[in-house]
């Protein structure tokens, strides 16, 4: 994982997440394992072998996590008119559909909730730019252009 942006939300969700497998769901792993041990009969039980994976699983999920909130850099938005990392950008194509986005990092990268990536082709290629500018994207399904309406 190389750097990583955060926004403040995503960054508290991250840290949630991380504090929920933590505290809740490794306890919830460790009884079932203790509840399968006691129970006997465990090596070559495939019910402990789900469990040991279910576990191993857990545990990556945590160690990535850490290292997650360990490299991330938090997005700090300032005021300006130029499009970066946290900023709202309400743009149009040249049929008139509208869109409106939110610059974020990887991690946080979701455009069915109107989230793109700044390594996205369309991320790349509105940072730096200011309303009113037009931008040319090329993207996997042809080139796009897109109107710049705002930068909040």
């Amino acid at each position: 994982m190389d750097m990583q942006f955060l926004t403040s939300e995503g960054h508290q969700r991250v840290l949630s997440q991380l504090v929920f497998l933590r505290t809740v769901k490794r306890v919830e792993v460790a009884q079932h394992l203790r509840e399968v041990v006691e129970a006997g009969d465990f090596v070559g039980n495939a019910v402990y072998e789900d469990v040991k994976e279910e576990q191993a699983i857990l545990e990556r999920r945590i160690l990535e996590l850490e290292h997650l909130l360990a490299i991330a850099t938090l997005i700090e938005k300032e005021s300006t008119d130029v499009a970066s990392l946290g900023s709202v950008i309400h743009l149009t194509t040249h049929d008139g559909r509208e869109y409106r986005y939110t610059i974020v990092g990887s991690y946080e990268a979701n455009p069915c909730a109107g989230l793109i990536s700044n390594e996205s082709p369309v991320g790349k290629a509105l940072l730096g730019h200011r309303a009113g500018d037009r931008v040319e994207v090329n993207t996997p399904g042809g080139v796009k252009e897109y109107a710049l309406l705002s930068v909040e």
